[in-house]
């Protein structure tokens, strides 16, 4: 018994030496570190019906790169709906990072509200402009696999594609990706499904039909959901950073910019909680003390550098480059938590504010990032 535990034991260690190379290397280097020193910014209209700057993104690559399969991030900006756009300096920011790191980004422009006033005054108009937003995004995110289906021309891998941005940028993306059928919508007080149907359904009226909008991922700076209960175990991981005390778009849930006219959004503080209750991989940063604009001045912010930093933690593992499911070294349906592990194979006990490798019984090995 004791040369079987030994055995055993020799297993789990290569079957973790195994996973934990892979899991840091078979992405050759990429992916984590700005390893490129340039970037190229091209921008293009990504709509096939609207043809104004409202349907413009800017699309970074790399200098210099080989690689012709790479994820793709659409990151949108903030403005409350009624303003901003995709030259904001947290928008190019975040997707120069990223490019940097190997990444092909996208600064996306969408559709805006023509009068602030009125759309804080009338919900009704205010789903409107939301979706519109949607169905744009949906649009840009069809654009690309249209690209990739006819050429390729941004190298990316249409099966890795995610949605961020901040503020308005970060409702737009967790609200596209967490609405998934018209008859999650309310009719009452106001009829939301005819609303989302008015403007071509969930996939909306900006074009490049025939293509799908699906996503990998949501990255949410200081963005919030209208209803928390659209979060679901089907649905794509969530990373959100967010200051508790923020109010304009709400850090648990509360009517967004702080007016009893505008609509309620649901922040980090009720959308983790959900994600965590039915079994939805997320993470999250929260920033104690902090209100809503610590990401508006990009790069010269600690705390943006700092949220950007945590989002590639948070999306490194989910890359394909990083899979380690076609890996089986022990045959066995029993799964009980043999140890828990660092990121220099030391046995520690459940902590935060570290990663850890969770090692199974079954020799499957878990990756966790508990942040305090």
């Amino acid at each position: 018994m004791a040369k079987i535990n030994a055995m055993k034991k020799i297993i789990f260690l290569l079957s973790f030496i195994l996973i934990f190379h892979l899991s840091f290397s078979q992405c050759n280097g990429r992916y984590d570190t700005e390893i490129f020193s340039s970037i190229t910014k091209t921008t293009v209209n990504y709509s096939d019906i609207y043809s104004d700057n409202e349907h413009e993104m800017d699309v970074y690559t790399p200098d210099g790169d080989t690689e012709t399969n790479r994820p793709l991030i659409l990151f949108m900006h903030g403005g409350s709906f009624t303003g901003g756009t995709k030259e904001l300096i947290d928008c190019v920011d975040f997707c120069e990072s990223f490019a940097k790191r190997g990444y092909v980004t996208a600064s996306v422009n969408y559709r805006l509200a023509s009068n602030p006033i009125n759309f804080m005054l009338d919900q009704e108009l205010q789903y409107r402009t939301v979706f519109k937003s949607i169905a744009d995004i949906k649009s840009a995110i069809r654009y690309f696999r249209k690209d990739y289906n006819n050429g390729n021309t941004y190298n990316i891998d249409d099966n890795t594609i995610f949605i961020g941005g901040t503020s308005a940028g970060g409702v737009i993306a967790v609200n596209l990706a967490y609405v998934d059928n018209i008859s999650d919508l309310p009719t009452s007080p106001i009829d939301v499904q005819s609303i989302a149907n008015s403007l071509g359904g969930l996939e909306g009226d900006a074009g490049n039909d025939g293509y799908s909008s699906q996503v990998s991922g949501v990255i949410s700076f200081a963005g919030g959901i209208n209803d928390v209960n659209w979060i679901d175990n089907l649905d794509e991981p969530l990373v959100s950073i967010q200051g508790d005390l923020d109010e304009t778009v709400n850090y648990n849930c509360g009517p967004g910019l702080n007016l009893p006219s505008v609509l309620t959004l649901c922040g980090s503080g009720e959308m983790h909680p959900q994600a965590d209750a039915v079994g939805l991989l997320n993470d999250v940063l929260v920033y104690p003390g902090e209100a809503h604009t610590w990401f508006v001045a990009g790069n010269s912010s600690s705390k943006f550098t700092q949220a950007v930093e945590f989002t590639k933690d948070f999306l490194y593992p989910l890359l394909p480059c990083n899979s380690t499911t076609n890996i089986s070294v022990i045959n066995s349906t029993e799964k009980k938590l043999l140890k828990i592990v660092d990121i220099l194979g030391r046995e520690v006990e459940q902590t935060t504010n570290q990663t850890l490798f969770y090692i199974y019984t079954n020799g499957e090995v878990e990756k966790r990032i508990s942040i305090n």
